[in-house]
């Protein structure tokens, strides 16, 4: 059973993406508040980012502004899960929070790999988009 604040954050993503299907908001509550974990297709992962993480950011805000009405922190992560052995966090709400989960020593080796991948289809993507006449 989903509440409020994941069928929010999941009703915007699938808007945003191609692959709604695959949009997982997962749920924790901690002494901190709410944590909101989203995980996409790893082709939409770039949309749900956005050009230098505008869409993630005002994501937050929204978050921010339905914590204010529940009384509630929010903080939303959204991971990458190109490789299911790495789930690198690539987007965290608080800069002091552990921005990697499951490093692997591979994964450090591989980083600049995976970033110019990540890099290559977040360009691809909105190079789409800037096509687009809207």
């Amino acid at each position: 059973m989903s509440t409020i604040d994941q069928q929010f954050v999941e009703y915007i993503v699938k808007s945003l993406v191609e692959h709604p299907d695959d949009v997982i908001v997962d749920r924790i509550v901690d002494e901190k508040g709410v944590l909101l974990t989203l995980t996409v297709n790893p082709e939409d992962l770039g949309r749900v980012i956005g050009r230098r993480g505008v869409t993630a950011q005002s994501l937050r805000t929204l978050l921010r502004a339905l914590g204010t009405k529940n009384t509630a922190r929010y903080n939303l992560k959204i991971v990458n899960n190109d490789d299911p052995n790495d789930s690198t966090v690539i987007s965290s709400d608080d800069a002091t929070d552990d921005a990697v989960e499951n490093v692997t020593e591979d994964t450090v080796e591989n980083e600049s790999e995976k970033e110019s991948d990540f890099a290559k289809k977040s360009r691809q993507e909105l190079a789409e988009l800037d096509d687009l006449d809207i």
